[in-house]
């Protein structure tokens, strides 16, 4: 009788690989028909299947995912666990190591993984070296708050791609930490952006809405239909990556202009 070959067991650089792919993907495209999954399987010389088995068991780790009674696949390994929390404990550099690791595989420099719209101004005074992290990272921040909410504006449920943005919950300058963590991220338009960083509005630890007085003073229709609204209304909420609640008091308390 032949015997089976023993199962290709998954390495810490293809873990690596898959959770970045698993922050990246919207939680209903996780399916071995997905391209993205499919681009990734020929990388690491394995199947769709596996591959959407795979993100299927970081699934299982994803504390939003069970807090909404989601389990995700439940024969995840050891070394599973371990790489997930490594990513969870440090964002800053598992991103970019997982980009580097991808831009290895695809055999192209790092900086060729940016989109165009994801180039984004940074502080002068950096090395190079420097500079390509940032952007990396940033990157790799967006794609993961983006499609955790499955591109949709938090606050008005807006669809359009070009008109979000993935928003700092803690600011960049104030959280090194937490700046590439998608639980300090929500995604948001322009115009909502702007003004939950100047602390015009807000979101509570439970997740509501609240604007600020100096906007709800004015009666103006256009203040009104874009501002007043939404006060006291319920967050569109993401399929992964929670906001912290944690991150929502310290804007709740530091930011906010109530």
């Amino acid at each position: 009788m032949v015997q089976k070959s023993a199962r290709k067991l998954w390495t810490r650089d293809e873990l690596i690989l898959a959770i970045n792919l698993y922050c990246k993907l919207p939680f209903g495209k996780m399916h071995h028909r997905n391209p993205e999954v499919i681009a990734l399987a020929h990388l690491v010389e394995r199947t769709p299947g596996s591959v959407a088995f795979k993100l299927a068991n970081f699934a299982s780790f994803d504390p939003t995912l069970r807090a909404r009674g989601i389990k995700g696949a439940a024969n995840a390994g050891r070394l599973d666990q371990k790489v997930w929390n490594e990513f969870y404990s440090n964002w800053t550099e598992l991103a970019f190591e997982s980009e580097l690791r991808l831009a290895n595989k695809k055999q192209t420099a790092v900086e060729e993984l940016i989109e165009e719209s994801e180039l984004l101004q940074f502080p002068v005074g950096r090395t190079k070296e420097q500079l390509v992290k940032v952007r990396i990272n940033q990157a790799f921040f967006r794609k993961a708050v983006i499609s955790a909410y499955n591109g949709t504006c938090c606050i008005t449920g807006l669809k359009q791609n070009e008109l979000l943005v993935a928003g700092h919950i803690r600011p960049w300058g104030v959280d090194e930490a937490n700046r590439i963590n998608p639980s300090n991220g929500i995604a948001i338009n322009y115009l909502h952006d702007r003004a939950f960083e100047n602390g015009l509005i807000t979101i509570t630890p439970d997740f509501h809405i609240r604007v600020s007085p100096i906007l709800l003073k004015q009666q103006d229709d256009t203040v009104k239909k874009y501002f007043h609204k939404y006060d006291g209304s319920l967050m569109h909420l993401p399929s992964r990556f929670l906001p912290d609640p944690q991150f929502l008091k310290y804007h709740n308390d530091e930011r906010f202009r109530a």
